[in-house]
């Protein structure tokens, strides 16, 4: 009973949530909006944000009339040729770089379609056109002493406008800019097969006569807005906007808080930046071991700028200079992220149960090693969290048993002590004491077993690897509701099930909540990934499968002891 008390005040808490969070959407206090000055949906925006002042003199970038949709270039002058895209073509993704500035403005998935029944529709990460995908990672070379300078803002040069992989492991793409002065910057920009990690180095040639001094950056632009969530859609909950690592722990920064207390800066030499969305990230590695400075910031509605900058940096005269940052436009496959840096896969956003998170996906991805379709992985890891907690729900499941076995003499004790609650009470712990049965051995199993259950839950929600993973028959893709609701029904024709193995509460007012909630659930679940479903399915099984076999059990042992009693009777009688 006190177990089924649980499991009621679990799901109203669970709604109770849910309900704030979609009043706190539409209700709740709205960001105020931007003061005078400040760049608006129509307006510039700012190139990299201002950086924490430092003993060097590198002055900040504008945006020299650059709109959300249009490329910020430099100046116009007679000579200056316009900017062209290059086109790189890999067996994982699509690249367009502009060699204005050499900045990645556009980036398309092949392999991962917006939905699986529109294959030939890629999702799209990088776009320099306004909309919800608006995203660009810009890159230069800032000088100080008013020094030549390879800023987004400037033409490079481009041996061919396309490039593919073709049989090729790698491939190099290469675009040059060059000064009159004789500083010569070259960005190299290195794809592999089977990789979403592109290597960028920027190399500084300094053949002029003097020493050059400056320093590298590069920052994530993307399209900002408030996020529309819907208790209808589970996808809605996943975290939008930046993440940071400054080199101890990793932070998701909210837009609100963003723009209510403006830039959020930081300084490491383990650092990194993101900005993520469901399954997918755009990252930002610079080369471990050495100073950079960090800036998130939002401009209103229009964009979330994350850059790092690396302090000043001298070259003398006919020396060169390789300044190297790995980047990360994909899915969050959590093998690819680990060989960039071990802490960019806190990218996959299991929030406060990554502790527990990790080594269960790490459990999936081993069973699916074997056996191939992670549907059936679902069912295997679930047995075997069933399996790991065997024993402490069996405690659990003993104590149901035994209060569905004294369930009659507590219904007797109620009508006999109906008008005496403090008698009842003190005839219902002699029951429990004389039965040795006790109430609350049944909650602290459940609580135990809660977080490792919501670690994996997270773990099916966030992960890219079930995103369209079809299972077997009707279920073609574990990321998506059950097309036909099948699951959710049979769900809650298991919860009806599982109900009628444990004791029914003898208040009436939790027999009726109790009778609706496998109603409330199979509706609730009807519309959450098929993958969760089955997970809920599973596990409800078990614990059926479980409770039945104690139930079995618990009776034997009644039987035998009341047989023994009888007989210890006639022994004293005769």
């Amino acid at each position: 009973m006190d177990n089924q008390r649980l499991l009621i005040w679990a799901f109203f808490a669970m709604m109770a949530w849910l309900t704030w969070q979609t009043w706190q959407q539409d209700f709740g206090p709205q960001p105020a909006a931007p003061p005078a000055g400040q760049a608006t949906e129509t307006e510039a925006v700012p190139a990299v944000p201002a950086m924490p002042a430092g003993d060097d003199d590198i002055p900040e970038l504008s945006a020299e009339g650059a709109s959300e949709a249009v490329l910020p270039q430099a100046p116009a002058e007679a000579s200056q040729p316009a900017a062209a895209a290059v086109t790189v073509r890999t067996d994982v993704f699509d690249i367009q770089i502009s060699t204005a500035g050499g900045t990645l403005l556009g980036a398309t998935l092949p392999e991962y379609p917006v939905a699986k029944d529109r294959p030939d529709e890629p999702v799209t990460l990088l776009d320099d056109a306004v909309g919800g995908n608006y995203g660009l990672i810009e890159s230069g070379m800032r000088a100080a002493d008013g020094g030549a300078e390879a800023t987004h803002l400037v033409i490079f040069s481009a041996a061919q406008t396309s490039y593919d992989l073709g049989g090729a492991d790698e491939i190099v793409v290469p675009l040059t800019w060059t000064d009159a002065s004789g500083v010569t910057v070259e960005k190299r920009f290195t794809f592999r097969r089977g990789s979403y990690r592109i290597d960028l180095e920027q190399v500084v040639s300094n053949n002029s006569g003097e020493a050059w001094r400056g320093a590298e950056y590069v920052r994530i632009k993307r399209h900002s807005a408030e996020q529309e969530r819907s208790m209808f859609d589970v996808d809605s909950y996943s975290f939008i906007g930046p993440v940071i690592f400054d080199g101890e722990k990793s932070e998701k920064l909210k837009r609100d808080d963003l723009l209510d207390d403006g830039p959020y800066q930081y300084s490491s030499q383990r650092g990194w930046l993101a900005s993520i969305q469901h399954h997918f990230v755009r990252a930002i590695v610079p080369t471990p071991g050495v100073d950079y400075r960090y800036t998130v910031a939002v401009s209103g509605d229009q964009a979330t700028s994350t850059a790092m900058r690396r302090n000043l940096t001298a070259i003398a005269p006919g020396s060169t200079e390789t300044f190297a940052t790995t980047l990360f436009v994909g899915p969050k496959l959590q093998s690819q992220l680990e060989e960039i840096d071990k802490k960019l896969k806190l990218t996959v956003d299991y929030g406060w149960l990554t502790i527990l998170s990790q080594p269960l996906f790490w459990l999936l991805s081993f069973v699916h090693g074997f056996v191939a379709n992670w549907g059936v992985a679902i069912i295997a890891v679930t047995f075997l969290i069933k399996l790991a907690f065997y024993k402490l729900t069996e405690s659990s499941g003993r104590s149901m048993a035994k209060m569905r076995q004294i369930q009659p003499r507590m219904k007797a004790l109620q009508d006999r002590y109906k008008d005496d609650r403090q008698a009842l009470s003190q005839a219902m712990m002699d029951l429990y004491k004389r039965e040795k049965v006790n109430p609350a051995a049944g909650c602290l199993p459940i609580l135990i077993q809660m977080p490792f259950f919501l670690a994996f839950y997270w773990v099916l929600l966030e992960s890219v690897e079930m995103r369209q993973a079809p299972f077997a028959l009707w279920i073609t893709d574990l990321s998506t509701r059950d097309p036909y609701f099948i699951l959710p029904v049979i769900m809650g024709a298991a919860m009806l099930i599982q109900q009628r193995l444990n004791p029914a509460p003898t208040d009436p007012v939790q027999a009726r909540v109790m009778q609706i909630m496998p109603i409330m659930f199979t509706v609730f679940f009807a519309f959450f990934p098929s993958g969760l479903v089955l997970y809920w399915v599973t596990n409800t099984v078990l614990s059926i499968a479980q409770q039945w076999n104690v139930n079995r059990v618990v009776e034997a042992e009644a039987k035998a002891k009341k047989g023994g009693q009888k007989g210890g009777q006639k022994k004293k009688d005769a």
